[in-house]
């Protein structure tokens, strides 16, 4: 396991449940198969710039990603099509904003989406199953009325 693969999945767990110390991280870590130390813990923590508060661990630090216009602006504003295709939803955009929409897509942090690809006027969007892209693409289109 690599150091970026695993402060990616502290993010992640950090992201869908509380998490108040570090042995819980660990035991969530743990339970996805990855081993850490208190040490490297806390050197992921420092890292990623996390911040113990009364909810949890939040990251608030240089690590913290950049802010950036939320789902909803950049679909009203690049969106031009959603097309579903077996597992994955295909979203055109204007040219040279589907990597804006894939961010803003990814930082929602949707269970319906795997993850994403972007070109310049194309995002790949992978879900688990055939229908949950179905219901991703009805989701994405209401964004749109």
């Amino acid at each position: 396991m690599n150091k970026s693969y695993r402060q990616g999945q502290i993010l992640k767990v950090i992201g869908r449940k509380r998490i108040h110390t570090q042995e819980e991280l660990a035991r969530e870590l743990a339970g996805l198969g990855l081993q850490a130390t208190q040490v490297t813990l806390s050197r992921d923590i420092k890292d990623l710039g996390l911040a113990k508060t009364g909810d949890g661990y939040v990251q608030i630090g240089a690590g913290a990603p950049a802010a950036g216009p939320d789902l909803g602006t950049v679909i009203a504003e690049f969106l031009t099509d959603v097309r579903a295709a077996q597992n994955q939803v295909v979203l055109k955009t204007s040219p040279g904003n589907a990597n804006a929409l894939a961010v803003a897509l990814d930082r929602e942090n949707w269970p319906e989406v795997v993850g994403t690809i972007a070109g310049d006027d194309t995002v790949l969007v992978i879900a688990p199953d055939s229908s949950t892209a179905g219901k991703l693409r009805t989701k994405l289109l209401k964004f749109t009325v």
